[in-house]
């Protein structure tokens, strides 16, 4: 595949520009097992260094695409090939036209009913070529589970796009990843409140200005916190370019 895995502050981040993403996409599909497409933030990237689960999960990923500005800044601060930012909602209408070239399916996994079923309807007129072969709400109980794990087994859909009520995020399908098929696992939290249009995603003009955070701030001004731990990326940021000049 022409992607190239970098590091930042010790976490894989992949380089790929959009124009090689229908051949990549088509690649990961053509390959046994279980693969996942995850959208990296940098408060990520510093969950990644603390927890390992999360580390392995990021390690073990198809493509880890980097979607904060502060990560882009960081590979190119660190002389690092620089990768593309990707806006997550824009990339997963992406990889949902690409799939719909070929006719593929997908299986939708998360929110609350009305949510997913408003979400099934949306997408289903807007890909009409794109096959929805199931879907199954989030928040499930716990003894629910294997319902849940055989339904995508039995549908094996070429994508799962899971949302909001996913139990652990994006690690869940990793740690299940031998229940599966041969899927692509792709986890975006807002993504069926935004295809069912219950949220407003973040325009375009505010993702790449790099403003998006100040919208989250304003929705929990406790996030302005975060400013403590992004003191720490650049303080890694500057750890590591003093280690590779030594």
């Amino acid at each position: 595949m022409e992607v190239e895995r970098i590091r930042v502050a010790g976490v894989p981040v992949d380089v790929i520009h959009p124009e090689q993403l229908e051949k990549v996409l088509f690649e990961l599909l053509a390959t046994s097992g279980t693969k996942q497409i995850v959208f990296l933030s940098v408060w990520n990237l510093l969950k990644a260094r603390r927890n390992p689960e999360y580390k392995l999960c990021l390690e073990n990923a198809s493509l880890v695409l980097p979607i904060s500005k502060s990560i882009i800044r960081g590979a190119a601060f660190l002389k690092r090939t620089k990768p593309v930012r990707y806006n997550p909602f824009s990339a997963i209408i992406s990889f949902f036209t690409i799939l719909e070239t070929r006719y593929k399916s997908l299986y939708l996994l998360g929110g609350h009913k009305n949510t997913l079923i408003e979400s099934e309807r949306n997408l289903k007129a807007t890909f009409p070529g794109l096959h929805i072969v199931g879907r199954y709400t989030g928040y499930f109980p716990k003894d629910m589970e294997k319902d849940v794990l055989s339904a995508i087994f039995k549908a094996n859909p070429s994508m799962v796009l899971l949302a909001d009520g996913i139990p652990s995020g994006v690690t869940w399908s990793y740690a299940r990843r031998n229940s599966f098929g041969s899927s692509i696992f792709v986890y975006y939290k807002d993504a069926l409140s935004i295809f069912s249009k219950r949220k407003k995603r973040v325009s375009n003009e505010t993702f790449d200005a790099g403003r998006e955070i100040w919208a989250e701030i304003a929705a929990n001004p406790l996030k302005i916190f975060l400013v403590f731990p992004y003191i720490w990326y650049i303080l890694l940021l500057i750890k590591d370019r003093l280690s590779s000049e030594n």
